[in-house]
């Protein structure tokens, strides 16, 4: 169970590599951002793939959109001065508490 994980651990980074791209791409039309975006996706949906051979598609799912949400947040804030609004934070903070919620207690986690 630990190597899924660890390949899910992959499939956020690449994700969130990925999207950072995406914005910076300016709709695909830099080049070097482009690549970035489309290999980011690429290499993230593969580790996801194989994550997915032990953990339930729900859990990994929620993990990987939740941290992937939170963490391009962060990002947005550093690196595209993007503030968030109290209803973003409420949203974002209620995600969080549901992907812990889901690890800690649903009998689906596979643990």
């Amino acid at each position: 169970m630990g190597r899924s994980y660890l390949f899910l651990a992959l499939a956020i980074v690449f994700e969130i590599i990925a999207t950072t791209f995406l914005k910076k791409s300016e709709q695909f039309t830099k080049f070097f951002p482009s690549i970035l975006t489309i290999l980011g996706y690429v290499v993230s949906f593969y580790c996801l793939s194989i994550a997915l051979r032990q953990i339930p598609i729900g859990i990994a799912y929620a993990i990987w959109s939740g941290v992937g949400i939170v963490s391009i947040t962060i990002i947005g804030v550093f690196v595209f001065k993007q503030i968030p609004d109290w209803p973003a934070i409420i949203g974002i903070s209620l995600i969080v508490i549901g992907v812990i919620v889901i690890n800690l207690f649903s009998k689906m986690s596979g643990h």
